[in-house]
């Protein structure tokens, strides 16, 4: 199970990657490997500020649809706009080409309620 230890996790599975004052979030590996075969991701919050823990989307699998939750409050600024073409890329690269969205971080201290990849690890 790959589980980077540059990135923070929610209990629900999202990871953030921080980069200055925006991230990219996506779902991990272990996410991605429960649902199976990804076939869609639905995101139309683009230009919203989401709370931290609220849904974001939904990513659809062959059979069973799952929100994505928010890990830390921000403006949603960018769809990865390739995965309309090639959900896979959530399968085959989660922490990479599979990312969802592009945020904005409102509040840095946020980011302490989430998992490291220790805790993240240990919660598996």
């Amino acid at each position: 199970m790959n589980i980077p230890a540059d990135l923070k996790y929610t209990k629900e599975h999202e990871w953030i990657r921080v980069k200055g004052a925006e991230a990219f979030v996506g779902i991990t590996d272990y996410a991605q490997s429960e649902l199976g075969e990804i076939v869609f991701v639905d995101v139309d919050t683009v230009g919203e500020t989401i709370a931290q823990g609220d849904v974001f989307g939904s990513v659809e699998a062959v059979k069973t649809v799952s929100d994505l939750n928010m890990p830390a409050t921000g403006e949603v600024l960018e769809f990865n706009e390739r995965l309309n073409d090639e959900p896979e890329l959530v399968n085959n690269d989660p922490y990479g080409d599979g990312w969802m969205v592009k945020i904005t971080v409102n509040d840095p201290a946020e980011l302490d309620n989430l998992l490291d990849s220790e805790a993240y690890k240990a919660l598996l």
